[in-house]
């Protein structure tokens, strides 16, 4: 692994608390075609409000809700207190957490205290480690042991990396890396855009590098190409505003390239229970948020964070029982019908959508 110096120290620190500081601030990209996913009431729905479960597992370990505290953030003293609180907030509620990226406490062990101290307030739960799609085998294990972690998010960010000052601009050979990191891991590895989306395509060869879940990560939701112009004083237009894969066409492209070969996790502008219900019923296993999430805790700490899982989680079953599902796998067969723009998209990238509205639905 290789040491920082400690100008290249300073940079990440500042940039860490940069991205915090930008994702906070900014809008949501929108645009990610959620709203097209419509759900098929059930007028006659034949559960009962008290009966209705909102509990999974997740890499073999159980969740009460399908929901991952998506990743965010380490890597800077000034943000361990975040983190504590996203901690404290998903052992209160019963969720899954992900780390940001952990790069910099790879290199600089003074750092490893700002992600441990996850696993240390989360210990009994769901934690994921996380790695860029250019770390060395070495550095996955090392990851995931800093964390005694339940999988390993390697994130792709290509887009990111061009528009920030100080990225990344050599990007081949990330399949055959991530195929080595899946060996060296330990755990399952959740190949996860973060906010430009997976298309079906590339969901097929993550599949084939061996991941076991994809995150679709679609645009829609937290938009790190204005996060990086806004660190650089950018203030012209560009064309790439709203650039990649909204992220109802992202998961739906991906549930039909990868089957039943990997499991894949929703997100992107997931920002209700409503869209989590929406997104559970087209067939993810799990959907992750993460703005949403942040700006609470820089509101009121981790109680704002727990007060905002449990709305999610009241609209999570209140669309269930409004659909007759009385489980998280009844609400994976409720008919959706796909409208708008994502079943334009769908229908030219040649993924079926009827199967979808024509499902009989859990009470026929």
């Amino acid at each position: 692994m290789r040491p920082m110096t400690e100008p290249t120290r300073d940079i990440r620190r500042r940039r860490k608390v940069e991205h915090v500081e930008w994702a906070g601030r900014l809008p949501d990209a929108g645009g990610g075609g959620l709203d097209d996913l419509l759900l098929v009431a059930d007028a006659l729905p034949e559960v009962d409000w008290d009966a209705c479960r909102t509990d999974t597992t997740l890499f073999g370990r159980p969740l009460r809700l399908p929901l991952i505290i998506g990743a965010m953030t380490g890597g800077a003293p000034e943000v361990s207190a975040l983190n504590r609180a996203l901690a404290e907030a998903a052992a209160a509620t019963g969720v899954a957490m992900a780390v940001g990226s952990q790069t910099s406490a790879l290199r600089d062990p003074a750092l490893r205290a700002t992600y441990s101290v996850v696993r240390e307030t989360h210990p009994d739960g769901v934690v994921l480690a996380n790695v860029g799609a250019d770390a060395s085998p070495a550095e996955a294990r090392a990851a995931v042991e800093m964390l005694r972690a339940d999988a390993l998010v390697v994130h792709l960010n290509a887009a990111q990396e061009l528009f920030m000052a100080e990225g990344e601009r050599r990007f081949s050979g990330g399949a055959a890396r991530i195929a080595a990191m899946v060996a060296a891991a330990g755990v399952p590895v959740v190949a996860k855009e973060v906010g430009c989306g997976i298309a079906g395509g590339t969901a097929r060869r993550l599949v084939r590098a061996g991941v076991a879940a994809v995150d679709v990560a679609g645009r829609g939701g937290t938009d790190f190409i204005a996060v990086e112009r806004a660190r650089r004083g950018a203030t012209g237009p560009t064309p790439f505003v709203a650039w990649g894969v909204p992220t109802a066409s992202a998961l739906l492209e991906t549930l039909h390239a990868v089957g039943d070969a990997a499991r894949v996790i929703a997100s992107g502008g997931v920002r209700s229970g409503l869209d989590a219900a929406r997104c559970l019923a087209a067939g993810a296993s799990a959907v992750a948020v993460a703005g949403p999430l942040l700006r609470a805790v820089r509101r009121g700490g981790a109680a704002a964070a727990v007060e905002e899982i449990a709305r999610f989680a009241e609209e999570l079953r209140t669309a269930m029982v409004l659909c007759g599902a009385r489980d998280l796998d009844a609400l994976a067969g409720v008919p959706l019908v796909v409208g708008g723009r994502t079943r334009a998209w769908l229908r030219q990238r040649g993924v079926p959508t009827a199967p979808y509205a024509r499902r009989a639905g859990p009470n026929a």
